[in-house]
């Protein structure tokens, strides 16, 4: 069966830290701190087949764990419990969403990639194990569908369902899975009204 894999990822940060973008002394690196994935088909009618979710262990620069700041651990629901209980290494973390997409492309609002691969992994000092080509950024497949650029701009992952009116079950925004699956609603009533075309998941590249 053909699929997509949908994916999200929450990276450290405190109040303000995307603003600065993680430049501030006292700001963390953004490395992972959780990992959603949805295994949408593209095939008739387009189901959610799977999940996944990881709690991964932030890792500093010296291979200590981060402390949680109390504005991330509002912010995305993670706690330190998490982490200690359920929280398994980046590798591990990689390996198992690699396994989940089974050779599928992984596609995420904006190139969360660019932490999950490039950032985290260069903290953690390993070698990233998907390569860069499996990504691509879902923006793109709106932009296809006929979504407004100045809609795009506005329009956090946890709001595209909202967005598209998609009834669902409650969703926690900020959390991994929860985005991912927001994402993948939205994705999933464009290809049911046809404004969105199967298709269009196998381009690398996808012109305006």
């Amino acid at each position: 069966m053909k699929t997509a894999i949908i994916f999200d990822c929450e990276f450290l940060c405190l109040e303000g830290s995307q603003r600065r973008f993680w430049c501030a002394a006292h700001d963390p690196d953004p490395v992972i701190a959780q990992l959603g994935a949805v295994k949408l088909s593209l095939e008739e009618g387009f189901p959610i087949l799977d999940s996944y979710k990881a709690y991964v262990r932030p890792i500093d620069r010296f291979g200590d764990q981060y402390a949680l700041d109390p504005f991330f651990t509002t912010l995305t629901g993670i706690t330190e419990e998490s982490l200690n209980t359920e929280g398994i290494s980046l590798q591990d973390a990689l390996a198992g969403l690699d396994l989940f997409s089974s050779g599928a492309r992984f596609w995420s609002w904006g190139k969360d990639e660019l932490n999950m691969m490039a950032i985290s992994c260069y903290v953690a000092g390993i070698q990233p194990s998907i390569p860069a080509h499996r990504f691509d950024n879902a923006v793109k497949l709106l932009l296809a569908a006929g979504m407004p650029v100045e809609d795009l701009a506005k329009t956090p992952s946890n709001e595209l369902s909202h967005y598209y009116g998609v009834q669902h079950p409650p969703l926690r925004g900020h959390d991994a899975l929860d985005d991912a699956l927001s994402l993948s609603y939205a994705l999933q009533h464009l290809l049911k009204a046809g404004r969105l075309r199967p298709e269009a998941f196998d381009l690398a590249r996808i012109q305006r």
